[in-house]
């Protein structure tokens, strides 16, 4: 196969690199790029810990091929926030204890910047139909959801 150029924007940054046009956006941000906190599960879209943001809208990385995203911008967890200050949305999680192991919790910041972009979330039932193509496996939600809902209300959408 014939290797593909491609140049994406990437939290700001632009690169450009040759690829495997088979390659996984998933992979092409965590091994040609370093950018590691973009994580695989389940490799079917089904689990959401390789969600990021793909032109304003948040898209699964485990099923969008790396030369799909030619001439795009992405939104990774990397671009939220850093160890000395963390995005809202991080510092939400940190506030309520909405994490736990943190495998999934990139995937959930990730979905939950588009959620609060795009959706009003004016209950905990949109709240959570809005978190469901997310999977975590320890915190049995209910800190996640009290994170989105504050900031919900921060954002005024929650009443």
């Amino acid at each position: 196969m014939s290797e593909k150029k491609i140049t994406v924007s990437v939290n700001g940054l632009t690169y450009t690199r040759t690829i495997e046009p088979r390659m996984l956006l998933s992979d092409f941000l965590r091994h040609e790029l370093g950018l590691t906190g973009t994580h695989v599960g389940c490799e079917h879209g089904v689990c959401g810990a390789c969600t990021i943001i793909l032109e304003g809208r948040s898209a699964r990385s485990c099923l969008t091929l790396a030369v799909q995203a030619d001439g795009m911008q992405i939104e990774t967890i990397e671009g939220q926030g850093s160890v000395d200050q963390l995005g809202p949305i991080q510092e939400a999680f940190r506030q309520h204890h909405g994490l736990q192991c943190g495998f999934c919790t990139p995937g959930f910041i990730m979905a939950i910047t588009d959620m609060l972009r795009h959706h009003p979330l004016e209950t905990d039932e949109q709240i959570r139909e809005a978190l469901s193509g997310n999977i975590c496996r320890c915190t049995g939600y209910e800190h996640i959801v009290n994170a989105v809902r504050e900031l919900a209300k921060e954002r005024g959408s929650l009443k």
